[in-house]
């Protein structure tokens, strides 16, 4: 029994918090106690589930319920050696108590040894009666393990049992699609679906699946069948506005998007799909208004201000663009997208320094394409910075040892500073992987290109 609203099941709760206020310590039966504990448990209110443990115990000493309660907070509070020293002895007590073995398996896979648990889980199923939850731990456990064939199983064993466990639904579909059985995953949603027609998780769930394996007009189906199990159903329309969105068909989308906004609170998905829609519309002012509402909605979504700045960007409204991510950056420092952005903007504004600046910062956050080494390298050569340019070269090659394109400019790179070695030595290279990259020299380092040696060098290769 859990206490909600009912003022019968309340009132031994209200009589033991009056208790802990006065200190008159009144009598509770044990089951009285279990409730007390489990409600405070699921509140996350540990102090007073051990509290009431105390007293219960003080009351009820034999009682392995409420000693099997004190296994439980033992493992929250990762005293698992404790927990297991008490099981033993709850053991010898009572070797039928199918608790005793779940607080068992529950101490295994704390300790990571999840095999263990599993097959103290499967002892425990020998003594239930109810074995859904045994299942489902089983289920998990193997989750743990990445065995997702013998999670599903188990999970499956759940819905048998209980065909409303959603819970165990989800996981199931999870298992299919982690092993990329979308078919399968479709085939035992139908075969669901045939017994329970009107769930409205089940239809939502095969749209997906439909969805993955681009079958458009089948998703779209399967949500319109979840809507008509539950108009409520939030995911439904959201889903089934991806799918008109990818059909083309952005003023029904807007439409499904906007009765989410209606439901519930707005989220910033759909705001910024809307913006999306009216976006393809060339409906721009509408567009706008929805990508506004997206950062404002949610500032750490990077999606939106991505959004709205590639907006201002395609209609070379630069210095918009600008303002917009520089926003970003404000709220996320550490966002590469951001600074990929940032760079590109102020590189189509001719700020060159803070153009390599933005590459720089993208480089130091883990981005290491090809074309953000060349670009700042370029960008480096253009301020002059031949030092700079090199190192930043040099690193690239660490990751793209066979690139012509960054072969080429250290030739021309060092052949400028008058190292003739190391110059003749990349350009050798450069050659080597790609003659048709020569026009490179020629472009970033016209003088470099006139020279004799380096044009015999050309000329020598290209017979």
């Amino acid at each position: 029994m859990e206490y909600g609203h009912d003022h019968n099941n309340s009132l031994p709760l209200t009589k033991f918090e009056s208790m802990l206020k006065t200190n008159h310590v009144l009598f509770f039966d044990s089951e009285e106690f279990e409730n007390i504990i489990h409600h405070y448990l699921n509140l996350g209110k540990i102090a007073l589930a051990k509290k009431a443990i105390k007293l219960g115990l003080d009351q009820h000493p034999t009682s392995i319920n409420l000693k099997l309660f004190r296994v439980e907070v033992f493992v929250f509070e990762d005293k698992l050696e404790e927990a297991d020293l008490l099981l033993d002895r709850l053991y010898s007590l009572d070797p039928q108590n199918e608790e005793i073995y779940i607080q068992k398996a529950n101490i295994f896979s704390k300790k990571d040894n999840h095999e263990k648990a599993i097959e103290v889980l499967k002892q425990a199923l020998k003594l239930a009666d109810d074995v859904v939850d045994l299942y489902s731990l089983i289920g998990m456990e193997y989750l743990f393990l990445d065995k997702f064939e013998e999670a599903k199983i188990n999970f499956m064993k759940c819905l048998e049992s209980d065909i409303e466990d959603y819970s165990s639904l989800y996981n199931i579909i999870y298992c299919f699609e982690y092993l990329n059985q979308n078919e399968e995953a479709i085939t035992y949603l139908n075969t669901f679906l045939d017994k329970n027609p009107y769930c409205e998780v089940a239809w939502h769930q095969l749209g997906i699946q439909y969805f993955a394996l681009k079958k458009l007009k089948k998703a779209l189906a399967a949500f319109d069948f979840a809507i008509i199990s539950d108009d409520t159903f939030i995911g439904a329309y959201i889903e089934r506005g991806k799918v008109l969105e990818k059909l083309g068909r952005y003023e029904d989308a807007i439409e499904n998007y906007s009765i989410t906004l209606k439901l519930d609170d707005p989220t910033s998905f759909a705001l910024l799909h809307i913006g999306n829609c009216y976006e393809k519309l060339k409906k721009d002012d509408l567009a706008l208004q929805y990508y506004d509402r997206t950062v404002h909605e949610d500032p750490l979504l990077d999606k939106g201000w991505i959004a709205i700045t590639k907006f201002y960007n395609k209609r070379k409204n630069y210095q918009r663009a600008l303002y917009f991510i520089n926003k970003a950056i404000n709220i996320d420092s550490e966002n590469v997208m951001y600074w990929k952005l940032y760079a590109q903007i102020n590189e189509r504004l001719n700020f060159y320094e803070e153009a390599e600046r933005g590459y720089k910062k993208t480089l130091e956050l883990g981005n290491y394409e090809l074309n953000t080494w060349l670009t700042r390298g370029d960008l480096l050569i253009k301020l002059g910075e031949t030092e700079a340019a090199i190192d930043n070269f040099e690193q690239a090659v660490e990751f793209y040892s066979d690139s012509a394109e960054l072969e080429y400019r250290l030739a021309g790179l060092y052949l400028a500073l008058h190292e003739t070695d190391k110059g003749t030595f990349h350009l050798k290279n450069a050659i080597n992987i790609n003659e048709d990259y020569s026009f490179i020299i020629e472009e970033l380092f016209p003088e470099i290109y006139k020279k004799v040696a380096v044009q015999s060098l050309l000329k020598q290769n290209s017979k």
